[in-house]
């Protein structure tokens, strides 16, 4: 069995980019993921934003849902942000379930449409000493969680971070802010070391910023 030391970004469908980025400015170079075969030697995966549904036809056209959860099984830890969470959840209001990896109940598309995305600032203790940035694009909500599931952030009524032992859920994209420190809490989840002591990613173009300039639809407020 290949030794379990990298962390890998599922690269099918949505926000890849943005995750590869944010560990390569903590020092890790993940594997980004489109084979079954590359998920050997992975510690951790992140399931990045974009379409739950496209997301999970995609695993099952190249094969790879049994592996993922084959991988899980053996010690591998998940992180899911947006469309992520709703793969990893035992439970999605209305629909069946993808992966059913974590004991959380969640609801798609909880906010309304994409013109309802939002930004807000909040602190999360657990994760980081002082605010972090949050963006949310069409997100879920995570309504409950299991007895072994603890709840890292509620807003509001409902829970937007909750992590088990395994696997760390966020609805909303930490990819797409300058914070680094969920992406540094996952990889010490993974029983690895961040190589860069910063704390904020660099400034770089990205077709997200291009996307706010250019299209007030998809502006986020």
């Amino acid at each position: 069995m290949a030794t379990r030391d990298k962390i890998g970004v599922l690269d099918l469908q949505g926000g890849v980019l943005e995750h590869v980025y944010h560990l390569q400015a903590l020092g890790i170079e993940p594997v980004r993921v489109k084979y079954a075969e590359q998920l050997d030697g992975l510690v951790g995966l992140i399931l990045p934003g974009g379409e739950s549904s496209a997301l999970i036809r995609l695993l099952n056209i190249f094969e790879m849902t049994q592996k993922i959860k084959d991988a899980f099984a053996d010690g591998m830890k998940m992180w899911g942000t947006c469309a992520g969470a709703i793969l990893l959840s035992k439970e999605v209001e209305g629909e069946q379930p993808k992966l059913g990896l974590m004991d959380i109940t969640i609801a798609r598309n909880a906010f309304g449409f994409q013109i309802d995305s939002f930004k807000t600032k909040v602190k999360v203790p657990k994760v980081a000493e002082g605010e972090i940035e949050l963006t949310f694009i069409r997100a879920p909500k995570i309504k409950t969680v299991g007895k072994n599931v603890e709840v890292l952030l509620t807003i509001d009524d409902y829970i937007a971070a909750a992590e088990d032992n395994n696997c760390l859920a966020t609805i909303f994209h930490p990819e797409l802010t300058p914070s680094l420190a969920f992406h540094r809490y996952f990889i010490e989840k993974c029983g690895l070391k961040a190589k860069a002591d910063v704390h904020e990613r660099p400034d770089r173009n990205s077709w997200m910023k291009f996307a706010r300039i250019t299209n007030p639809v998809n502006k986020i407020k």
